[in-house]
C-alpha cells in the first residue's frame, strides 16, 4: 500500500486512515458531517495526492488526446480545462479525467488513482501519433481547497488573482512562495475552490501555509468520506460505482461530454445509443422512508421486481435525508416517479428527483 508525502502530517491531525485505491488515505479527522458542512459554509482542504497525472506533449497532442478523448479537445483555449472520459471499445467508461491545456502541442491529463495503470497502457496502446507521453503520478502532490472561503484563504498566499479565475481554468504561479505551482479553479464538491498541484518536495511547505493561512476562517483537513457525500449531493459521478468499464456515457447522462462529431472509440456505439435511445438511465433519488441506500442495493417498482440497482447513496448532511444514485429501466427514470430501494429485505419507498440534490456555489 503507498503512502502519501504527509502520510505522517495526516495520523498527527487524527486522521483515520483506509486503504483506498491502493494508497492509505485519510477518510476523517473530526468526523464526516462537521468536516462536510465545513465545507458547505466555510473552507476545508483534502489531500488527494493519490489522484495520477498524465502529461501528453508534442505537434500531435491536440490530435491524440480527440482520438482517445469523448470531449471535444479543440475548444479548449491555453489555460482551460475540460471534463472528458475514456471511452473503450465495447461502448463503457475506462475512465472519466480532467484535460488541462497549456498549448496545442502540451496537456495535462488527471485520471482516479484506482485507474492510473489501466489508464497508461490503454493510453499508450492507443497511441498511434507522435505525442509523447509521460507519467508524473508520483512526482506531484494535489491539494483541493474547497468552499466559499478558499479564495480568502489562498489569496494571503499568493499573489495570483484567483478572485477572477473562471471555472474550470487555470494558472501557474508562485504560492506559499514555491514556484511551478499549478491552480486551477476545480474540485468535486460543488462548493467552489481551488485544487493546487505542488511537487513533492514543495508539499509540506504549501500544506502548512495553506493550514497557517486558514487559522482565522477554522480551516479543517478534510477527508474522503465527506469528499463522497458532497459530490453525491452535487450528483457527480464516481468511477467504479456510477460509471465504470460497462456504462455508457449515455446512459450515465454524459452526453454533454461525449460529442459525436468527432472520432474516438465508441463513438458509432454512442451515435446508435443517441438516435435509438438506452434501455436504463443513471437517476438520482430521494427516500420517502427511513433508510440508507447502499451501492448494489436492488431498486424494485411496486410489485417487488427488479428494475435497477444503487451506484451510490448516503445520508445527506446538508439535506438530512437519505440520497442516491442508480440505474433503471428507461420506463422508471421519469423524474417523480416512485420507485423503491430493497434494504434488508424490506421494499423502502423514494422518488426520482433532479440533479443536484443541492445548489451549487460555482
Amino acid at each position: 500500500m503507498k503512502k502519501l508525502v504527509l502520510n505522517s502530517v495526516h495520523e498527527e491531525l487524527g486522521a483515520k486512515m483506509v486503504d483506498f485505491a491502493g494508497f492509505s488515505m485519510p477518510v476523517q479527522y473530526e468526523g464526516v458531517k462537521i468536516e462536510h458542512k465545513n465545507i458547505r459554509e466555510n473552507v476545508g482542504v483534502f489531500d488527494v495526492s493519490h489522484m495520477g497525472e498524465f502529461i501528453v506533449q508534442g505537434e500531435d497532442a491536440e490530435l491524440f488526446l480527440q482520438k482517445t478523448t469523448s470531449n471535444d479537445v479543440t475548444l479548449l483555449n491555453d489555460g482551460q480545462v475540460q471534463y472528458s472520459c475514456i471511452p473503450n471499445d465495447r461502448g463503457g467508461i475506462i475512465d472519466d479525467l480532467l484535460v488541462y491545456r497549456f498549448s496545442s502541442s502540451k496537456y495535462l491529463l488527471v485520471v482516479n488513482a484506482s485507474n492510473i495503470e489501466k489508464d497508461w497502457s490503454w493510453l499508450n496502446a492507443k497511441n498511434d501519433t507522435s505525442a509523447v507521453l509521460k507519467n508524473v503520478s508520483d512526482d506531484w502532490n494535489l491539494f483541493a481547497v474547497q468552499g466559499p472561503n478558499s479564495s480568502k484563504v489562498l489569496t494571503k498566499i499568493t499573489s495570483m488573482d484567483l478572485q477572477s479565475m473562471k471555472y474550470y481554468t487555470f494558472q501557474v504561479g508562485t504560492i506559499a512562495d514555491v514556484s511551478g505551482a499549478l491552480v486551477s479553479a476545480t474540485g468535486y464538491t460543488g462548493a467552489g475552490g481551488y485544487e493546487i498541484y505542488v511537487k513533492n518536495s514543495d508539499a509540506l511547505k504549501v500544506w502548512d501555509a495553506i493550514m497557517k493561512a486558514g487559522e482565522d476562517e477554522g480551516i479543517k483537513p478534510t477527508g474522503l468520506a465527506a469528499r463522497d457525500t458532497l459530490r453525491l449531493e452535487m450528483g457527480y459521478a464516481l468511477y467504479g460505482n456510477d460509471i465504470d468499464d460497462s456504462t455508457s456515457p449515455i446512459e450515465a447522462k454524459l452526453g454533454w461530454i461525449t460529442k459525436l462529431n468527432t472520432e474516438f472509440p465508441s463513438v458509432d456505439i454512442f451515435r446508435k445509443q443517441k438516435e435509438q435511445g438506452v434501455e436504463r438511465k443513471l437517476v438520482a433519488f430521494e427516500l420517502l422512508e427511513r433508510g440508507i441506500p447502499r451501492k448494489d442495493y436492488d431498486l424494485v417498482e411496486e410489485e417487488g421486481n427488479v428494475i435497477g440497482r444503487v451506484t451510490s447513496g448516503t445520508m445527506s448532511p446538508t439535506l438530512d435525508k437519505a440520497i442516491g444514485m442508480g440505474y433503471v429501466m428507461k420506463e422508471y427514470s421519469k423524474v417523480d416517479t416512485e420507485i423503491y430501494i430493497e434494504i434488508r429485505n424490506k421494499k423502502v419507498k423514494a422518488k426520482v428527483v433532479k440533479l443536484p440534490f443541492v445548489l451549487s456555489n460555482v
